[in-house]
C-alpha cells in the first residue's frame, strides 16, 4: 500500500472520528489545512477551504463551543448533534477517500459514519456522567479536551498517518469494551426527562 493511500485513509477515518466529537471543528481543521497546503484534499472536499464554508463552520463552532460547556445544555446539544455528527462523519470520510476508488470511498464512508457514531456515543455518555457532578469545571475541562483532541487528532492524521491509524485502532478496541456502559450513560438524560414528564 502506497504512502498516498495510507495518508488518504488516515484523513478519511480521522475525519469520521473527529466528527463524532465536533463536526464544525473537523471542517475548520480540514479546510484550513487545505488552504495552507498542508494536505491535498480530493476534489469533492476542496470546497471545505471556501471562505464561505469556513465562515459558517466557524459561527456554528462558536455556538457549539459555548453550549458544550454548560451542564445539561451540553446533553441537549449532544442529542441534537446526533443528526449532524454521524452523517457528516460518513460524508467527510467518503469525500476524503474519493480520490482512491469508488469502492474504497464507500467503505471509508461506512467506517467514517460508524466511527462518528461510536465517538458521539462515547462523548454523550461521558458528558452524562460528568453532569452528575454539581460543579461546572469538569464539564468545561472535558469540552476543551474534546476540542483539542479534534485539532490534534486531525493534525496527527495529516502529518503522521501511520501513527494516527495505530492510535485509532487502540481507541476502537477501548470503545468496543466501553460501549455498553457508554450507551447506558448516554440514555441517562432521556430517562430523566421521561421521569419529569411522568410526574403529576
Amino acid at each position: 500500500m502506497s504512502t498516498d493511500v495510507i495518508a488518504a485513509i488516515a484523513v478519511a477515518l480521522g475525519a469520521g472520528w473527529a466528527s463524532g466529537l465536533n463536526t464544525y471543528a473537523a471542517v475548520l481543521v480540514l479546510g484550513l489545512a487545505e488552504r495552507l497546503g498542508l494536505v491535498a484534499l480530493p476534489h469533492d472536499l476542496q470546497v471545505l477551504a471556501s471562505p464561505w464554508v469556513m465562515g459558517v463552520a466557524a459561527i456554528l463552532f462558536a455556538l457549539n463551543f459555548f453550549a458544550d460547556k454548560i451542564p445539561y445544555v451540553d446533553s441537549i446539544n449532544d442529542m441534537l448533534q446526533t443528526f449532524v455528527r454521524v452523517p457528516a462523519g460518513a460524508l467527510l470520510a467518503y469525500g476524503a477517500a474519493g480520490g482512491l476508488s469508488p469502492e474504497v470511498a464507500i467503505i471509508a464512508g461506512l467506517l467514517g459514519g460508524t466511527l462518528a457514531a461510536g465517538t458521539h456515543v462515547a462523548k454523550t455518555g461521558t458528558r452524562a456522567l460528568i453532569n452528575t457532578s454539581p460543579e461546572p469545571f469538569s464539564n468545561i475541562a472535558a469540552s476543551f479536551t474534546e476540542d483539542i483532541s479534534v485539532i490534534g487528532g486531525l493534525a496527527l492524521a495529516i502529518a503522521h498517518p501511520i501513527t494516527f491509524l495505530c492510535l485509532l485502532a487502540l481507541f476502537v478496541a477501548l470503545l468496543i469494551w466501553l460501549l455498553p456502559k457508554l450507551v447506558r450513560l448516554a440514555l441517562v438524560p432521556f430517562r430523566r426527562l421521561a421521569g419529569i414528564r411522568q410526574r403529576p
